[in-house]
């Protein structure tokens, strides 16, 4: 399995959005939503991860993104959507929008998860 980094997008009380990328390129994305026990996880990964990749990464978020953030869980159930990036939109026309805007209102804290 390939070594993947975890690069935090967002955060809120309940949910994170991270970018997950490989050694080479972005490979996807992931939103965790924490409510009380359960995790409930969204993750989008590029048509080039093979399924059985997909499944290691899973393990991987759980171990170093979900159980570092809870303490208590009693599930992890996560959705799988399998594409290419179209693109990312912003009602801000003017501005060129890319993910590195994302992160000017985030504290630099996520070095534990790469």
């Amino acid at each position: 399995m390939p070594a993947y980094h975890f690069e935090r997008l967002a955060r809120t009380p309940q949910s994170e959005q991270w970018r997950i990328e490989s050694d080479t390129s972005a490979i996807g994305r992931v939103d965790l939503h924490f409510t009380g026990a359960k995790v409930y996880g969204t993750l989008v990964v590029h048509t080039s991860v093979p399924e059985g990749e997909v499944e290691d990464l899973i393990a991987d978020i759980d171990s170093r993104l979900v159980s570092t953030a809870d303490e208590y869980r009693e599930d992890f159930v996560v959705t799988v959507w399998r594409g290419t990036e179209f693109g990312t939109y912003s009602e801000d026309e003017a501005a060129d929008f890319d993910d590195d805007d994302l992160e000017d209102d985030e504290p630099e804290d996520d070095d534990d998860a790469r």
